[in-house]
């Protein structure tokens, strides 16, 4: 039975994790058919996903005013966060293909029935079953593509499936609601949900789980597994400044610098996509984990930049900034846990890793807005910056550990 790496003891090599001088002596083919497969999956369910993602609170305000749409969101992401929890269970009994499939069908077979109803009650119930249904394809969907990417081209691999999921959903949310304004909602939700059942379809020709001998590391035990909470928490500091600037950069920036704001939210996401492709091609080659406290240290330094949010230079070049550190640590937070970890574990890793994510991006926007509230949003951004760095202690402690178990003298050697 696999139980995972010591508590603080990351594995320098497992049955996933090939030594750089393998690394450096194969180079096997990256776009093979059951990878291109999960990517035309994968496009449809962030084409569901972000079509409705703005589309929804506005349905739900015009019914039931603006506590609706909050309710609507709120409801989207707490079942988000609660499937995240379970699926690697549901992974372990049923496979990847058959969670897969159920999360495409939960997220798309509710969006072809939003409009029968205008009551808040029933829009809540339908972003809540879409939220368990988006869950489960982010977690078990990362999970099996994790399985169909060669050890040894992992980050390069990792920074693909980022543009592969990230572009549909740059398009897709602002197409939402440009089509909802000259087509309705209905007809808007019904596209949302077809893309989703459309996309099961191109699951059925994939492969299901890789291992289905081995008892895969729970997410609670994967919480109290230092080789893995590290990354986490490192990704997750950087993640709740995300969700800071999605959320407030336009109420920050002054409102006769709007083209700024448009500029700047355009910039963050180009650069965090360049920056975790060359971070993939980069950790192939010399490992992923040197990678993660660069782009810690990255990220706050955007954030700081961003503070004096008068001055339009700033603002660009501190998200440009940002984006770069948040790129980079994607990628690399990312490829380090899976390479700690058998690929029955994958569906754990992936679902720590969209916990981080999600409850980041939340925790960090409701903790600004807070504290602008009470310091105003220069003040706001430079607090952020330092709390950014606290995920230093652990990035560090990562390294030294990683340093002293490839200079341990045996395998065996004592978990640090």
């Amino acid at each position: 039975m696999t139980t995972g790496p010591p508590p603080d003891h990351p594995t320098p090599t497992t049955p996933n994790s090939p030594s750089p001088h393998a690394t450096s002596r194969t180079h096997p083919q990256l776009l093979t058919r059951p990878l291109l497969l999960r990517f035309v999956s994968m496009v449809g369910a962030s084409l569901s996903f972000f079509l409705l993602l703005s589309v929804v609170p506005a349905y739900a305000a015009e019914r039931g005013g603006g506590g609706a749409a909050g309710l609507a969101t709120g409801s989207l992401m707490l079942a988000t966060v609660l499937g995240e929890l379970v699926t690697p269970r549901l992974v372990g009994r049923f496979g990847y293909r058959l969670t897969l499939i159920a999360g495409l069908f939960l997220l798309g077979a509710p969006a072809l029935v939003l409009t029968v109803s205008g009551h808040a009650a029933w829009i809540v119930a339908v972003c809540f079953v879409r939220g368990l249904g988006f869950a489960l394809t982010i977690v078990a969907g990362g999970a099996l593509t994790a399985s169909l990417i060669p050890d040894e081209r992992r980050g390069e691999g990792l920074a693909l499936v980022g543009v592969v999921s990230g572009v549909p959903s740059l398009v897709a949310l602002p197409l939402g609601l440009w089509l909802t304004g000259r087509i309705g909602y209905g007809p808007v939700a019904v596209t949302g949900g077809l893309a989703a059942l459309a996309a099961i379809a191109f699951v059925l020709g994939l492969p299901d789980r890789a291992e289905r001998n081995e008892q895969p590391l729970g997410v609670v035990r994967g919480l109290h597994t230092g080789a893995l909470l590290r990354p986490v928490l490192v990704f997750a500091a950087t993640a709740t400044a995300a969700g800071i600037m999605v959320t407030f950069l336009p109420l920050a920036v002054p409102s006769a610098s709007a083209g700024v704001v448009a500029v700047a939210l355009f910039v963050q996401p180009a650069s965090s996509t360049l920056t975790r492709w060359l971070a993939g091609r980069h950790g192939d080659r010399h490992g992923s984990a040197r990678l993660v406290l660069p782009g810690l240290l990255l990220s706050a330094a955007g954030v700081l930049v961003i503070a004096p949010t008068t001055h339009p230079v700033a603002v660009v070049a501190g998200t440009a900034l940002f984006g770069a550190g948040f790129g980079i640590t994607q990628n690399a937070t990312l490829a380090v846990m899976y390479t700690r970890v058998s690929a029955a574990s994958y569906g754990t890793v992936s679902a720590l890793w969209n916990l981080a994510y999600d409850g980041g991006m939340g925790l960090g926007a409701a903790g600004f807005g807070v504290t602008a509230g009470l310091t105003g949003y220069p003040w706001a951004f430079a607090l952020t910056a330092l709390l950014m760095l606290g995920a230093v202690a652990p990035a560090l402690r990562d390294r030294r550990v990683r340093v002293s178990s490839e200079h341990s003298p045996a395998p065996g050697a004592a978990p640090r």
